[in-house]
């Protein structure tokens, strides 16, 4: 265990350090070249922002393992090496997947990709998943459904990275909202893998949250009047998107790392909730008002925060604290509790915080309306 411990201390460290140095470079290449988050009506944000953070994350991720296989192996600790071999044939699909959603999302804050074009990307990627053997195979007693026949597997595995990927793009929406739901997603998940014996899993996972930190610190407390502060853009909502709809996908198609009490898909997705409901409310409500449902617009729960007079700093901890405390509530009742049972009262504790803060907004902007008659 304490080989364990110190690879994953590691890899949060090394991973941490390389995104630290990187980001500089990052940030003096954006201002020589001028590539820039537009400020447009949508945004909240102000001033010149690079928006190229993301493209830190792979390279910092992919150096942290390798340096630490390398390092295990020549001390004769090949038990992380000997890991990877047990896995090749998913790391290596998955890996491929990653890629190819990282390059589409950095030619995407450079040039821009249409949204139908990315789709067609994102679907590609779940099939290279599914190639990994990583489709739903059992949905553990969701709407009261087992073992699913192997086509609809495919179909709704596809249907859930698409939807993950999705859903962590756009909950970045204000500074350190998607890092910081991804850090305390992906602390769990390497608890997890720890608890499950997939050491290379928690290597990933723990490097992915090194690699989240500097970027949290710069995006969430960088000065824009000395061009410290960026966003992680496209190429890193992406590729964390499909990086915790992996981990998710994992841990559902392995029972055997949990308990026995455990369901294996609420421990899968409970960090996900948040992001998953936000998405599926504005869409609801984008097709209820005749809109098109991925046309952008200011009615994400992050959005009614800051409605209703809530600064983005404080926003965006809410958020943060409201998903870790549903994520625990929802592992800790899994073993005595129906998995639908605990997804009504998501669902129904999400609808009600969101109804209130919708009748605080009415009420906040009624009372500027008066205000301003006077």
């Amino acid at each position: 265990m304490s080989l364990w411990l110190i690879n994953t201390l590691l890899a949060c460290l090394v991973s941490a350090v390389f995104t630290s140095v990187l980001i500089p470079k990052i940030l003096l290449v954006s201002f020589r070249r001028r590539l820039f988050d537009p400020v447009d009506s949508r945004k909240i944000h102000q001033g010149i922002i690079p928006r190229l953070g993301g493209i830190a994350f792979m390279p910092s991720i992919f150096f942290t393992i390798l340096l630490l296989v390398g390092i295990n192996t020549a001390f004769a600790q090949g038990e992380l090496w000997r890991n990877i071999q047990d896995n090749i044939t998913e790391i290596s699909f998955t890996c491929c997947a990653l890629l190819l959603l990282y390059l589409t999302g950095i030619i995407d804050d450079m040039i821009g990709v249409r949204y139908k074009n990315k789709f067609v990307i994102q679907i590609l990627c779940g099939i290279l998943l599914i190639s990994a053997g990583l489709a739903l195979h059992d949905l553990y007693g969701v709407f009261g459904i087992q073992v699913l026949y192997k086509l609809l597997g495919f179909i709704l595995t596809i249907l859930v990275i698409v939807f993950i990927v999705n859903a962590i793009n756009l909950i970045d929406g204000i500074d350190g909202l998607a890092s910081g739901l991804s850090i305390v997603a992906m602390g769990y998940y390497g608890i997890l893998f720890i608890q499950g014996h997939q050491l290379v899993y928690a290597v990933l996972s723990f490097a992915t949250v090194g690699t989240l930190l500097p970027f949290f610190y710069y995006n969430v407390f960088g000065n824009v009047n000395r061009g410290r502060k960026l966003f992680m853009g496209d190429t890193g909502s992406l590729t964390l998107g499909l990086i915790l709809a992996f981990c998710s996908l994992r841990i559902a198609n392995s029972a055997s790392m949990l308990s026995a009490e455990a369901n294996p898909m609420v421990a899968a997705f409970a960090p996900l909730l948040i992001p998953c409901m936000d998405v599926v409310r504005v869409f609801f409500f984008r097709i209820r008002s005749g809109k098109n449902p991925f046309t952008p617009d200011k009615n994400h729960i992050h959005h009614k925060l800051l409605a209703i007079g809530m600064p983005a700093r404080w926003a965006m901890i809410t958020i943060v604290l409201i998903s870790a405390l549903l994520t625990a509530a929802n592992v800790l009742l899994m073993r005595w509790v129906n998995v639908n049972i605990l997804l009504v009262c998501d669902v129904a504790l999400y609808t009600v915080f969101n109804l209130w803060l919708s009748w605080r907004r009415k009420m906040r902007e009624s009372q500027i309306v008066l205000s301003s008659e006077r």
